[in-house]
């Protein structure tokens, strides 16, 4: 396995520990109707519902991306670098989200969307 489709699997976690925060606010969570309690989510668990959400939308592109760089027998160097440096920036961006630094978060999901249109173009 690449070093790339470790990160695949890796970015896979991300929403989920995103989730337990969000989760785990003094918000009374129902499993039996597990949505209800966005609507009441504050500061810190609503960051990281936003997050976890912006997680579940960028990770579709990022896996297509892997998916074709890897296809297109692109140098795998290059793909592995470019597949870490998304890792890194949606961990940052979901720190940042978590910490309200919005410039900062900003600043990490346009790495991420660019390491995604770069491994496009890996070659």
């Amino acid at each position: 396995m690449t070093i790339a489709f470790s990160c695949i699997i890796f970015c896979m976690f991300i929403p989920a520990y995103l989730a337990g925060v969000s989760k785990s606010s003094k918000v009374k969570y129902n499993n039996e109707s597990p949505r209800d309690h966005i609507s009441e989510l504050s500061g810190k668990a609503r960051n990281a519902h936003s997050a976890e959400q912006n997680c579940y939308e960028s990770f579709p592109a990022f896996f297509a991306a892997v998916i074709a760089a890897h296809w297109m027998g692109n140098d795998q160097l290059t793909i592995d670098i470019l597949a870490i440096i998304f890792v890194l920036s949606r961990v940052l961006h979901a720190t940042f989200y978590l910490t309200n630094k919005g410039t900062l978060r900003s600043i990490a999901w346009v790495a991420g969307f660019a390491s995604t249109i770069a491994l496009f173009f890996a070659g």
